[in-house]
């Protein structure tokens, strides 16, 4: 599974504000409701009891909130560059500011977690995280994001 198979170009977002981590999940609830057509406040509701199970937040500044949703037909990524950096509680403290969300069917079972691996992969090498942070354009970022070498050669650079 390729993060194009998860991210549309529409669906990376290159300035988020939010002054807390709630407002975030709500701000990106809002924009997955726009790409999946369900209700806001469900995918909302998904993100925060997910979060109450323990902090999505992996360190580095990057956070990887996900849940399974009823009504999806497919697992469905958005990413956000949050400006500026938000209190996330990561494991290491830091505030947040690139932001991988995660929508899957209910029923995804091995694909939800093989998609949160690949994230994961990818978020975690500091060369692409740097490549994200300097982008100019939504259409770099998705290009970034989309680089078929991300998380596997790209950790060689």
């Amino acid at each position: 599974m390729e993060i194009i198979d998860l991210l549309a170009p529409e669906a990376v977002y290159l300035s988020i504000k939010a002054q807390s981590k709630r407002q975030l999940l709500q701000e990106l609830a809002v924009r997955a409701s726009q790409l999946t057509g369900l209700p806001e406040q469900r995918i909302a509701e998904t993100l925060i009891e997910r979060e109450r199970l323990g902090s999505t937040g992996m360190g580095q500044g990057i956070a990887v909130p996900h849940g399974r949703i009823a009504g999806l037909g497919r697992i469905v990524g958005l990413f956000a560059r949050l400006e500026p950096p938000i209190s996330y509680d990561a494991v290491d403290e830091r505030p947040v500011d690139l932001v991988f969300l995660l929508l899957a069917p209910e029923g995804a079972g091995a694909d939800h977690l093989k998609a949160l691996a690949r994230v994961s992969r990818m978020l975690r090498n500091q060369v692409t995280c740097e490549k994200l942070r300097a982008a100019k354009n939504r259409e770099v970022l998705y290009a970034l994001l989309t680089e078929k070498s991300n998380g596997q050669g790209a950790q060689a650079a």
